[in-house]
């Protein structure tokens, strides 16, 4: 056991003696996203996990990336990079200091999870550091694991609410041979039509957006990607204007980090919903992934954009809102149906039965 870890052990055992909270932070990127921490007692043990830096296991040929949870997200992607090899599930980072702990706890994937897949499909293996201060090891480095409950997975998105990751296994994927991006002046009915159109049909297309302009200049993109004879059909096929190639990089860059001015609301409300689905009518929308993915710049009633989703085969979260803003009662996520509740609580008090790390984030009252 290295000494950093050793220190986030100690604060661990001195946390739960004290029975004071523990808040799990990485590279702070990402904190306004999930429930607010709400000063009721002790004030919490910050555990930082920046320490914990580094590349464990990298081997090329092994499509497989081993790293600390400290370790920054920008130094994953860039050693990545260099061997020509990605994150699949296109991760936002939110800022440079995001760390790869951080990005497994949040779950959050950018615009290439609509040809890649989400986040908790690349999660090999886990290490996690529990409330009794122990380091257990979940999953492994290879994609055929089939020893214990798949453990690793669970841990995507729980937003630390189980314990501190330590170290993390991704599987990593090619960088595609080409890539080109088209787009199209849609309004949203007709882009949503359009992207359910191709669903079935075999076009590569690993990312897609549709955002409101003005008037009749809202706008719909597509990025085609992987080899170069599918990508060369697929734009035959589909038609639209092509994207310079730097436009592109920087458009698909600027969606995924929402650095668009879309996203500069004060309220955003982010709603998955079901294949097919049409307009939602909740206000100004920026829609990803085919029409699955709708973000809504809009103060909306919380019960009211919930009720839509879940018509819709979906959920809604309150994915930013401004200080001082009233929450609903049950936090920013949709509330989950009884069954699941009860899951995740008995999950909770196996891993952390004294309720210290991260508590509420996630779910208010676990």
């Amino acid at each position: 056991m290295n000494y950093s870890l050793a220190e986030l052990c100690d604060q661990v055992l001195a946390a739960r003696a004290s029975f004071r909270p523990l808040l799990i932070r990485g590279g702070h990127t990402k904190s306004f996203y999930g429930n607010p921490f709400l000063q009721n007692g002790e004030p919490p043990v910050v555990l930082d996990t920046r320490s914990l830096r580094g590349i464990v296991n990298y081997q090329p040929t092994e499509l497989v990336v081993t790293a600390l949870a400290g370790t920054s997200l920008k130094e994953v992607v860039d050693t990545l990079d260099a061997s020509g090899q990605m994150l699949a599930f296109d991760p936002p980072a939110f800022g440079l200091e995001a760390t790869i702990g951080g990005c497994v706890a949040a779950g959050l994937a950018g615009p290439g999870r609509q040809g890649g897949g989400p986040l908790k499909d690349y999660v090999l293996g886990a290490h996690l550091l529990d409330a009794q201060s122990r380091v257990l090891k979940f999953g492994g480095e290879v994609m055929k694991n089939v020893a214990g409950y798949d453990v690793s997975r669970l841990l995507a998105g729980s937003m630390g609410m189980f314990g501190v990751i330590v170290q993390v296994s991704l599987k990593v994927a090619p960088k595609p041979v080409q890539t080109c991006t088209l787009e199209w002046d849609l309004a949203e009915d007709a882009a949503l039509k359009f992207c359910h159109g191709w669903r079935a049909l075999p076009l590569p297309v690993s990312a897609s957006a549709w955002e409101p302009h003005s008037g009749q200049d809202a706008r719909l993109r597509l990025r085609l990607s992987g080899a170069s004879a599918a990508v060369n059909a697929a734009r035959v096929k589909l038609g639209g204007r092509g994207v310079p190639a730097d436009e592109a990089a920087r458009y698909w860059e600027d969606v995924r980090e929402q650095r668009l001015s879309f996203f500069s609301t004060p309220t955003l409300w982010r709603v998955a919903v079901a294949p097919g689905t049409g307009p939602l009518k909740l206000g100004p929308t920026l829609f990803e992934w085919g029409g699955g993915q709708r973000w809504i710049a809009a103060d909306c009633d919380a019960q009211h954009i919930q009720d839509v989703a879940a018509r819709a085969g979906g959920h809604a979260t309150l994915f930013r809102f401004s200080a001082g803003q009233a929450l609903p009662s049950h936090g920013v996520f949709q509330p989950m149906s009884p069954g699941v509740h009860t899951i995740v609580k008995r999950l909770k008090q196996e891993f952390d039965p004294q309720g210290l790390f991260n508590p509420s984030r996630l779910v208010v009252g676990v």
